[in-house]
């Protein structure tokens, strides 16, 4: 009496299995879905390991086969100055001085070339150069060391390059620049103007100097300017003591101002005009050069070339948080 009609049972029967294979459908279907992705990632993230070691091997021979092996023949040894001169640079005293004793020391070994492109940098980083410089000269007088300038050798760059027997350039080179400077910003009326407050707590009476955010006081002025007209006399004595007669009588040498490589023959700041492989060829009388400026482990190199965008597309590739980043 209360029961469901035949009709009835059937009709809820046919609901139920359209209701199951609908639903049996919907998870077939994001279950092919996730395999489809599954396999897509993987063909991507191989894709992304082929490409990866396909730039490895066509970027990384070039320059490990730049080495300093010589194979025991004579040769015109080359170090590299690149970029600013620092202690955390590619051109740092570290760098350079280890180029520098492994050149000296090869046997085979007839003449060094310091072929210099650089703006300048630490002082002190260009004094250990060239204090090096002079020292490994006296260990090796039969061996002599020219600097080759490329686009520029300008301040910390040109402190090492005097210490050369000579000095080449192009004719369009920039040399010079010898002078000392120190520079910052001074925020003190801008602060005043937005109602900031500096607040700035030191031991020491001096301790703030040359806060970009505080008055410079002509105490502070007078003491830096000291400091810098003492290294600027030091440059002045290097440049001296290295070129010696072959300077120029002229005020303007020592002034900060800098010269083309055709002027700068005229001034006495160079030799002459000369590329490396002539230098080398003509005046060293060894063509074949070897490079012994030290290189960067081969996983460096690779990261450079291949740059920090495409290192964090791959980390994204291959499931690393968005956070990841190649410094």
């Amino acid at each position: 009496m209360f029961g469901k009609s035949k009709d009835e049972s059937v009709s809820g029967g046919n609901k139920e299995g359209w209701e199951r294979d609908l639903l049996n459908k919907v998870v077939t279907s994001s279950m092919t879905e996730t395999r489809r992705t599954r396999r897509w990632g993987i063909f991507f993230k191989s894709l992304t390991f082929l490409y990866l070691f396909t730039l490895l091997a066509l970027l990384l021979p070039d320059k490990i086969s730049d080495t300093s092996s010589t194979g025991g023949g004579e040769h015109t040894a080359l170090i590299e100055i690149n970029g600013v001169i620092a202690a955390d640079a590619e051109a740092s005293a570290d760098n350079i001085i280890t180029g520098l004793r492994d050149a000296f020391n090869d046997e085979g070994t007839k003449g060094i070339i310091l072929r210099i492109n650089s703006p300048g940098g630490s002082p002190v980083q260009a004094g250990y150069v060239n204090d090096e410089i002079n020292r490994l000269k006296g260990l090796h007088p039969d061996i002599p060391l020219y600097a080759v300038v490329v686009d520029i050798c300008a301040s910390g760059g040109y402190y090492i390059a005097v210490a050369a027997d000579k000095i080449y350039a192009d004719k369009s080179s920039i040399v010079g620049s010898v002078g000392v400077l120190i520079n910052s910003f001074g925020f003190v009326d801008t602060m005043e103007r937005l109602g900031v407050e500096r607040r700035l707590m030191t031991a020491g009476e001096h301790k703030a100097i040359l806060d970009p955010f505080s008055p410079t006081s002509d105490y502070d002025k007078q003491h830096v300017q000291g400091m810098l007209d003492q290294l600027h006399q030091q440059f002045i004595k290097v440049v001296k003591d290295g070129r010696g007669e072959r300077l120029a009588n002229d005020d303007r040498l020592f002034s900060g101002l800098f010269w083309s490589g055709e002027e700068s023959v005229k001034l006495g700041l160079i030799d002459g005009l000369a590329s490396s492989s002539h230098v080398a060829r003509e005046i060293i009388g060894v063509g074949n050069i070897v490079n012994f400026t030290p290189k960067k482990e081969p996983w460096e190199l690779f990261a450079e070339q291949l740059g920090a965008g495409a290192v964090k597309s791959f980390a994204a590739i291959s499931g690393f948080s968005d956070s990841f980043q190649y410094r």
